[in-house]
């Protein structure tokens, strides 16, 4: 499994924003809908879009991402001691 890089979030926020189905964006992607899910999932914004779906914000989902692998490391060091 590879990370999704931030540029990959940056495009599927776009085509989500556009109204694009979560199919499209997978196929644009060339990632699994599960994927795509699982990251809207991730940078939910708590508010609703233009389309009256859930919000999506790469940048909250880069910061969740991040927060994540860094609690992953220090949880790792501390079992470590």
């Amino acid at each position: 499994m590879g990370w999704m890089v931030y540029e990959e979030r940056k495009q599927i926020e776009k085509l989500y924003s556009e109204g694009n189905s979560i199919a499209e964006i997978a196929k644009a992607l060339n990632k699994q809908r599960a994927t795509v899910y699982r990251e809207l999932e991730r940078g939910y914004t708590g508010e609703m879009d233009g389309n009256g779906r859930a919000g999506y914000s790469a940048e909250v989902a880069q910061k969740r991402t991040f927060e994540m692998r860094m609690s992953s490391r220090t949880a790792a060091v501390e079992k470590a001691v």
